[in-house]
């Protein structure tokens, strides 16, 4: 390795490890500071649990999008919904076969697709700008007060809402100060974390002459994913498996809602002739496949450990047609 390389690839190593301790210490201040105020149980495991896995990805990108990376953070974006569903997704199913028996995640599977739709043609013109941006928040709004109006009247004997009380019982239980110091804490070592990994990629994204957007892609995207996949895992190993889902979902929509209006507001830009021809259409067709293998059938919707090695073959077959991409 040039020495060169030696201190970008030190910090890009260390930012990653540190992202994803930090973002644990983060989710469990928040949902800790949200019991102790009384917020729904429901509530939490849906939004600050599901959304919160997303916090890496929402860092990276104000970090990125300040410091003229708006391609860095669009690939973030586009690529760690692809990592979710074909990494994330496909190794937790070879783990444990997964049923879908919660109403609520059936449900929320169509809008992924919509949105993703709607993020798709936003595109279309060419430029992720501000009006674009507005869009996407108000749609996370309106996504938003469906969640929580959704999760109001879900059953107690849905399978979602005792997964989601179980989650609970296992965080740490902290006093109201202890719980916003590992919300605070947890905050500024995602940021510290995420100015790490961002400066060491776009140092060797710049030294192999690589497009942000690969770099986003790829090493930006599979990192941040890893807390959905730590946690993913660790959902599959105590049969967590519709909280599993959502926490994908979740993840998912607020990457599409959220991340992706960050760079659209702070650093408006074109978008690469490559991520429109070919990052998005995959986005879509990773979206879609994801609702096939969990479509009912016999009765049953599950995600079989055939569909898992299914959804991690597709990705690993993405991931070489970006390598081939970037070296021909």
């Amino acid at each position: 390795m040039s020495t060169v390389l030696i201190l970008p690839s030190i910090m890009l190593i260390i930012g990653l490890a540190l992202l994803v301790w930090s973002s644990d210490f983060f989710i469990d201040g928040a949902a800790s500071v949200a019991v102790r105020y009384n917020v729904s149980p429901l509530i939490i495991g849906a939004v600050i649990i599901g959304f919160g896995t997303s916090s890496p990805e929402i860092v990276v990108a104000i970090i990125a999008s300040l410091e003229g990376n708006p391609g860095l953070a669009v690939g973030n974006a586009v690529g760690s919904n692809i990592t979710n569903i074909g990494l994330v997704l496909g190794v937790t199913a070879m783990i444990a076969a997964i049923a879908v028996k919660s109403d609520f995640i059936k449900r929320e599977m169509p809008i992924l697709l919509i949105i993703t739709i709607l993020t798709v043609v936003l595109m279309l013109d060419y430029k992720l700008g501000v009006v674009d941006g507005i869009i996407l928040l108000t749609a996370l709004a309106l996504t938003l007060t469906w969640i929580i109006r959704r999760n109001k009247n879900i059953s107690p004997d849905d399978p979602l809402a005792a997964e989601i009380n179980q989650e609970l019982e296992d965080l740490p239980k902290l006093s109201k100060g202890r719980g916003f110091f590992y919300l605070i804490g947890g905050l500024v070592l995602l940021v510290i974390s995420a100015r790490m990994m961002v400066w060491g990629a776009v140092e060797i994204a710049e030294f192999f002459e690589v497009p942000d957007l690969i770099i986003g892609l790829t090493i930006i995207a599979i990192g941040t994913s890893l807390p959905e996949l730590a946690a993913s895992i660790s959902a599959a190993l105590k049969g967590e498996l519709d909280m599993m889902i959502g926490n994908i979902l979740g993840s998912n929509l607020f990457n599409l809602l959220a991340v992706l209006a960050v760079p659209a507001i702070l650093a408006p830009s074109l978008i690469d002739n490559d991520l429109l021809k070919r990052d998005l259409p995959i986005l879509l067709g990773f979206t879609v496949m994801m609702l096939l293998v969990a479509l009912p059938f016999r009765g049953t919707a599950s995600i079989s450990r055939f569909k898992g090695i299914f959804l991690l073959s597709l990705f690993i077959g993405y991931l070489t047609l970006l390598y081939f991409n970037t070296v021909s």
